[in-house]
């Protein structure tokens, strides 16, 4: 029997297997078409999981953000303690809880500078979540972020979640350390706390879109600062944060109406220690998740239009 040549039997086996291939159907072997994921959610958690960890590995940035409200509520809230003033000074026999409440919304002063403190320490924290941009973009990070399949929207909300998140864990600290120092808790309840903390949420949730989206075109962090400065002490001081409205000059008051902060204030002090509040809470709630839907919507627009490398 005539035997082939190894080359022409590897060919006859070559071309053999071709038949049987194209009979069966089959198509040779592809590799894999590389898919990127283009999903809006895409990285989400990664980039904010960068930012939380730059911030709890650091101790020393912990401790000294919760200095400030400390000395408020230790040095500010103790020192120019209204309750005492007005207890020490009025007559024998006039009831003071009554004149506290009527200006309050509570018998303690104290008390009262608590919840506002809960919403200051939200405001100084969000107003930094726009320096991280800032100095993203100057260290080159902002550039390779841009440079991948996630979206700019994403970017943006990474931002916008890490300050929500040390936000909230910040002010527990702070409501912990306002009870130690004799904040009432005559009022306090888990429905209450869940409903403070939801209002937390929401105010971080729209101060952080506001600063995140002034700094989206920023590279000079002497100029993010002036901006802080220039809106953290109207938010603050043209609010119900410190003082009640009733007793601020009348174009103050109609300012102070048109600032979101004091909405969410109000609420807050009805839920933790049962002021009498301004407005009912259906209002508050309202006009919070509304100023945190607008600019956390508005940043991530923004985004598309001014972040770039």
């Amino acid at each position: 029997m005539e035997s082939k040549p190894p080359s022409e039997a590897a060919s006859q086996q070559s071309s053999e297997l071709r038949e049987e291939t194209r009979a069966a159907g089959a198509t040779p072997r592809q590799a894999a078409p590389l898919k990127i994921d283009r999903r809006p959610t895409h990285g989400l958690w990664a980039l904010t999981k960068r930012d939380l960890r730059k911030w709890y590995t650091n101790p020393y940035q912990l401790i000294i953000s919760l200095i400030q409200p400390v000395i408020w509520m230790g040095l500010f809230g103790k020192a120019l303690n209204f309750s005492s003033f007005i207890t020490a000074s009025a007559p024998p026999g006039v009831d003071t809880t009554g004149i506290l409440t009527s200006f309050f919304g509570t018998a303690s002063y104290f008390s009262y500078l608590v919840c506002g403190m809960l919403v200051f320490i939200v405001v100084f924290n969000s107003a930094f979540s726009g320096m991280s941009v800032v100095w993203d973009r100057r260290f080159g990070f902002m550039n390779k972020a841009l440079s991948t399949p996630v979206s700019r929207g994403t970017i943006v909300m990474a931002k916008i979640l890490q300050s929500v998140g040390r936000s909230l864990i910040q002010a527990f600290v702070v409501l912990l350390i306002g009870i130690a120092l004799g904040m009432s808790t005559a009022s306090l309840s888990v429905v209450g706390m869940v409903g403070t903390f939801f209002v937390i949420f929401l105010v971080a949730m729209g101060l952080s879109g506001l600063f995140v989206m002034l700094s989206l075109r920023s590279s000079n962090w002497q100029t993010q600062m002036a901006v802080i400065n220039l809106l953290n002490l109207p938010l603050l001081f043209a609010s119900n944060a410190l003082f009640p409205v009733k007793i601020m000059p009348g174009w103050l008051q109609d300012v102070v109406k048109v600032n979101p902060i004091s909405y969410c204030i109000d609420a807050i002090r009805q839920l933790l220690i049962g002021a009498t509040g301004t407005y009912a809470l259906w209002v508050d709630f309202s006009v919070a998740l509304a100023f945190a839907a607008f600019f956390s919507v508005v940043g991530i627009v923004m985004s598309w239009r001014l972040l770039s490398k």
